[in-house]
């Protein structure tokens, strides 16, 4: 009779999350798709196993190692203007956090990677620089919209967009398997722009999105 596995980690466990170098509690944990996922720090989203490893693991010299808590505010496919970009809508097709550390300074900042929806042009900004519009989930609607009328962004009521925003909060989803599905939409998205218009600027972003991926389903 086969064994059922056994999870690696177990609430209160302290762990590194190898993706960021950072220390932290497990706190939660559950079977998702029948991988154990482990909750950090209290934090939403799931890390998997691969991902962490046991600080008693670590052949570290002290001081080498301090807590750091990453707060996104937005996440892949989140409809987004930019500041100095006030007529144009982006997507958010991935993000990274430089972290700097100085002798008597220190910060964290975090740089989203976007693509203009009207053509596919690339560009990066400061999580500052952002207004959510909407979503991934309704982003998915808009873009709908958008793909029977090419100018149908124009009409969109960007103002109405962002005052629902701000008045309510949107949750990031940070679940693995929550991003490789936003990052699938996002995929054929932009395939059924490419299809429709044959512009390479989508099909740039589509080669983007498509190593996102690899690199998720990699960390199985």
């Amino acid at each position: 009779m086969a064994r059922k596995k056994q999870p690696k980690y177990n609430v209160g466990d302290i762990v590194v999350i190898t993706l960021y170098g950072t220390v932290g509690k497990i706190t939660n944990m559950k079977v998702l798709d029948g991988v154990y996922v482990y909750e950090v720090n209290n934090h939403d989203g799931f890390y998997v196993e691969q991902t962490l490893q046991h600080v008693s693991e670590q052949e570290m010299k002290k001081g080498d190692t301090e807590w750091i808590e990453l707060n996104y505010n937005f996440t892949f496919g989140d409809l987004v203007q930019v500041t100095g970009y006030d007529k144009d809508v982006f997507r958010i097709v991935g993000f990274r956090t430089e972290v700097w550390r100085y002798k008597n300074d220190a910060w964290e900042d975090t740089i989203y990677e976007l693509s203009r929806i009207t053509d596919g042009e690339w560009l990066e900004a400061d999580e500052s620089d952002l207004t959510l519009l909407a979503n991934a989930q309704t982003a998915n609607a808009i873009l709908k919209k958008m793909k029977q009328d090419k100018a149908g962004m124009n009409k969109l009521d960007l103002g109405k967009l962002k005052s629902i925003n701000n008045s309510k909060k949107v949750s990031v989803k940070t679940n693995r398997q929550e991003i490789i599905d936003g990052l699938l939409d996002i995929y054929n998205d932009y395939q059924l722009l490419f299809d429709t218009f044959k512009d390479e600027e989508y099909k740039i972003v589509m080669d983007v999105v498509h190593n996102y991926l690899v690199k998720l389903t990699e960390k199985k």
